[in-house]
């Protein structure tokens, strides 16, 4: 292998690493076993969670 070759590799190889490090959701961090979703207060007006929907790559994690 050349070193454009293994440039290249390495290219492919650290840019799959940071499209899959990206992969996930954003949001609060869950309680184990926790209550109920929490209920926020927007300028006193009751805001509930949206339901928690699965992810396709979640059997991954």
């Amino acid at each position: 292998m050349t070193r454009i070759d293994i440039g290249k590799l390495a290219l492919v190889l650290g840019l799959s690493a940071a499209v899959l490090t990206a992969c996930g959701r954003k949001g609060d961090l869950d309680v184990p076993g926790g209550p109920q979703p929490i209920v926020k207060t927007v300028d006193g007006k009751e805001v509930r969670q949206p339901e928690d929907r699965p992810f396709i790559l979640d059997p991954l994690l």
